[in-house]
C-alpha cells in the first residue's frame, strides 16, 4: 500500500470514528447539550482535528443523516426486484422495522431527535436528496400498488404518510420501551404481530 492509500485510509477511519462517536452522543446527551469539544474527548484527539473533518456540529449531524437514509435507501431500492408491488409493499416494511430494530441510535437519530432548527433551515435551503428519495421509494412502490388494483379508494401521497407513521410508530415505541409498561402478553414478539396485523388492513383489495 502506497503512502498516499494509507493516509487516505486513515483519513476515512477517523472520519468514521467521529461520525461514530457523535452518533452515540447525540443520542444519550441530546443534539443540543452535545458539543465539538464533548467528541473530540470521546475519541481522545483534539478540537482541531473535529474541525478539519466537519467545519461544525450541524455539518457532522447532517453526515450522519446522510448515512443513515442512504443505507436504508440502498436496503429499499433492492426490493425494486420483487414484481409484484404488493409483495414489494410487504417486504419493505420488514426491511423497515428490521432496519430500526438493529440500529436503534441511528433510528433515534434519524426520527426520533429534536434536531437544533440552523439544520432544519440548511436542510430547506439545500435539498435533502436522501431523505426525499428514501420517500420516494415508498410513495413509488404504493402508486404500484393502486395501479395493481391493491388500496382502492385510497389517495397516493396521504396514504404513504399514513403507511410511514405506522410502521414509524411501531418502530419508535418498541426502541423507546414504551410497550414495558402495557403488561402486552407476548411483548417479545407484539413488533412484528402488529405488523402483520396491519398487512391485514393492507392487503385486501
Amino acid at each position: 500500500m502506497s503512502s498516499a492509500d494509507r493516509k487516505a485510509r486513515e483519513k476515512e477511519e477517523l472520519k468514521t470514528l467521529i461520525l461514530k462517536a457523535s452518533m452515540k452522543l447525540f443520542v444519550e446527551k441530546g443534539i443540543e447539550q452535545t458539543t465539538i469539544r464533548n467528541i473530540a474527548e470521546a475519541i481522545d484527539y483534539s478540537i482541531g482535528t473535529v474541525y478539519v473533518y466537519f467545519k461544525d456540529k450541524n455539518a457532522i449531524l447532517h453526515a450522519l443523516h446522510t448515512q443513515c437514509f442512504t443505507e436504508l435507501g440502498g436496503q429499499f431500492r433492492v426490493l425494486y426486484n420483487v414484481k409484484d408491488p404488493m409483495e414489494r409493499l410487504k417486504a419493505m416494511g420488514k426491511v423497515y422495522i428490521q432496519y430500526a430494530m438493529d440500529n436503534p441510535d441511528k433510528y433515534d437519530l434519524m426520527f426520533n431527535l429534536k434536531a437544533p432548527m440552523e439544520f432544519l433551515n440548511d436542510i430547506q435551503a439545500k435539498e435533502w436528496d436522501e431523505g426525499a428519495a428514501t420517500f420516494e421509494v415508498l410513495l413509488t412502490t404504493v402508486k404500484d400498488c393502486i395501479g395493481a388494483g391493491y388500496l382502492k379508494g385510497h389517495n397516493l401521497e396521504p396514504l404513504s404518510y399514513l403507511i410511514w407513521s405506522c410502521m414509524h410508530g411501531i418502530c419508535s415505541l418498541e426502541i423507546r420501551a414504551r410497550t414495558k409498561g402495557v403488561l402486552l402478553k407476548n411483548p417479545d414478539t407484539i413488533v412484528l404481530d402488529a405488523y402483520n396485523e396491519f398487512l391485514k388492513f393492507v392487503e385486501k383489495k
